[in-house]
């Protein structure tokens, strides 16, 4: 389950649909992405084929990032089966 989120936009798209916090190009991947954090138990349920998942180091350490496209990545911790601090950053 999603528990809390550092990224605005990317929270009011998951709760209403509305594209404005996002670029429109990454909708689809992240409502893919979005669904399958929401069922997430354990960081390592994101470690599914396309999604290149990995841990991150330097500033974002304790964090799991996935591919959304190009650069930028959805990234996310985990506090026992709940997903927090979700973010969408180009941290590249």
């Amino acid at each position: 389950m999603i528990r809390t989120w550092k990224h605005k936009g990317l929270k009011n798209y998951y709760e209403t649909g509305s594209m404005a916090g996002i670029q429109p190009k990454h909708a689809a991947n992240l409502s893919l992405l979005l669904f399958q954090l929401t069922n997430a138990m354990s960081p390592e349920d994101m470690n599914t084929p396309g999604n290149d998942f990995h841990p991150l180091k330097g500033n974002y350490k304790d964090y799991f990032a996935v591919k959304v496209s190009g650069n930028w990545r959805l990234i996310f911790q985990f506090e026992g089966n709940d997903a927090v601090n979700i973010d969408l950053v180009d941290y590249h």
